[in-house]
């Protein structure tokens, strides 16, 4: 899955979604995870490097992963066919 290309990252994590005009902010981990999916990573490459970075536990950091991309999925940020 990626993340669509209309889609506006900043450095700071602040995203902006043109097509809705929504925008809000990510903390670090949710940037990485951001610019991961626009490179097109696998979730399991997501969470492996979450876990080189941030020492939390596989699984929380899978079940977090799930949340955040539902929640990008919702504000309709993941191109279609990709997921």
């Amino acid at each position: 899955m990626k993340i669509k290309n209309n889609i506006a990252v900043s450095e700071n994590g602040f995203v902006f979604n043109p097509a809705s005009g929504e925008s809000f902010s990510v903390n670090t981990v949710g940037l990485e995870i951001l610019n991961m999916l626009r490179k097109g990573h696998s979730a399991v490459q997501i969470i492996q490097s979450i876990n080189d970075h941030f020492h939390a536990e596989p699984t929380v950091i899978e079940r977090d992963l799930n949340d955040f991309i539902e929640t990008l999925r919702q504000y309709h940020m993941i191109d279609h066919d990709e997921d």
